[in-house]
């Protein structure tokens, strides 16, 4: 990153991605679940279910993704400094 880059989301030093997902919204498509296996889940009505809260690394990328996907907009990917 050069100097006036803007870091990009979720990989500023000391910031943690934090994971939501609204069941009122959700549509139940599964595109979360398809593409954050580690991070989303559908429960039996097969609305989104978040298992990892707080994604590093690659099931970072993955939420981050599910987050651009998702028809509904219920997944939620943001950060926190923790």
């Amino acid at each position: 990153m050069s100097a006036g880059e803007a870091p990009e989301r979720g990989t500023e030093r000391g910031a943690k991605t934090s994971v939501e997902a609204d069941q009122r919204v959700c549509v139940g498509a599964g595109l979360c679940a398809l593409t954050a296996p580690g991070v989303f889940d559908q429960d039996e009505d097969g609305l989104v279910v978040v298992l990892e809260g707080e994604p590093s690394g690659k099931a970072r990328d993955e939420a981050l993704r599910a987050e651009r996907l998702c028809p509904s907009g219920a997944v939620r990917v943001g950060r926190s400094h923790g």
